[in-house]
């Protein structure tokens, strides 16, 4: 079966994954952690990740395969970091296609290849982001990386720019040794340059106060006490990966995920209509905010910045139909008018 994990290591790396590795089947030991982080709230409006049966089959693999033997364990690279920009911002994984849409396609390509090389099919799930699993732990398993003080799973030759994805498999492959050093140390610049404080000292986060679960998960107001903390970020936020020192070994993007959205983004973007807004993000994770929180978020990043060259731009967003677009709009113009009329 050595020969059969190194091929698959292969074929993996012809797929575009930069990192590979396998682990057992065996129950998160930090499950414990999750349960404490959602019993607290930290989950904010995801009440997905509460329910039971999620809860059950995050607990153990088994749960979701019951002839789960091994879990390989993948990561794809994706657009590195820009260090700085003062326009609207964009986190650099939603800067490619929507890798929800690209990565299902590789892992389906790697179990047919195990499939083809056993000669017969076998059990097995995959999944990238969307699968009831602690796929960092997984992936510290599997000798991926270290959980750094972001959350983020962090490889020393890699940085944390990078997708993870896994495979539930009904056959045995030899657990590769797992990740077990920390080389965050006593670095602490992804806590510090967090704008919302949302950092947990247990290197979890309190999602409620995290960009990116304001800009993408949470589907109403944004908390007023929030928004300029948001600074320039409209879909995501990069920050504490930016500071992070081991990202200055970030590797080049699988071909996918470069970036194809026309950059900057323009503040006429306010006036999209459904049809625009569905054209121009068909295949970006933006569309995942939808047209009513994507605009949301343009809105306060123009209220933060104060220009006042854009309030005709404003005071049109606020006749749209949506009351969410109306409601950011208007808090804008108000921060801008509040600007002026302390200039």
């Amino acid at each position: 079966m050595n020969d059969l994990k190194q091929a698959i290591k292969n074929k993996a790396r012809q797929l575009g994954f930069s990192l590979a590795g396998v682990t057992s089947s065996e129950p998160p030991a930090q499950y414990n952690i999750f349960e404490t982080w959602l019993n607290a709230g930290m989950h904010g409006t995801m009440n997905y990740l509460a329910e039971e049966r999620s809860r059950i089959r995050r607990a153990d693999p088994k749960q979701i395969l019951p002839e789960c033997k091994s879990i390989i364990v993948l990561a794809i690279p994706y657009t590195p970091l820009a260090r700085e920009a003062s326009e609207a911002r964009i986190a650099s994984y939603a800067l490619g296609d929507d890798y929800h849409d690209i990565l299902p396609q590789k892992l389906q390509a790697l179990v047919t290849f195990i499939e083809e090389q056993l000669g017969h099919t076998i059990p097995n799930r995959y999944y990238t982001d969307t699968g009831p699993v602690l796929e960092r732990e997984l992936a510290q398993r599997a000798g991926l990386g270290w959980i750094g003080k972001n959350s983020m799973l962090i490889n020393p030759q890699a940085g944390s720019t990078f997708f993870l994805a896994e495979i539930l498999l009904g056959i045995e492959l030899e657990p590769d040794d797992a990740f077990t050093t920390d080389h965050c140390g006593t670095c602490t610049r992804c806590i510090e340059a967090c704008p919302t404080q949302c950092i947990l000292h247990d290197r979890t986060l309190d999602a409620r106060r995290c960009i990116s679960y304001l800009t993408i998960e949470l589907k109403d107001s944004i908390p007023e006490d929030l928004r300029p903390k948001m600074q320039n970020w409209i879909f995501g936020c990069d920050i504490c990966q930016q500071v992070c020192p081991w990202n200055r070994f970030s590797l080049p993007a699988d071909s996918n995920f470069e970036t194809k959205i026309p950059l900057p983004i323009l503040t006429s973007d306010l006036l999209l209509t459904p049809v625009e807004f569905n054209q121009r993000f068909k295949k970006s994770p933006i569309k995942r905010a939808k047209r009513r929180g994507y605009l949301r978020n343009l809105s306060i990043y123009v209220g933060n910045r104060g220009n006042k060259d854009i309030l005709p731009v404003l005071e049109k967003a606020m006749q749209d139909d949506e009351p969410l677009i109306k409601e950011s709009a208007a808090w804008a113009v108000d921060q801008i008018n509040k600007r002026e009329d302390h200039a």
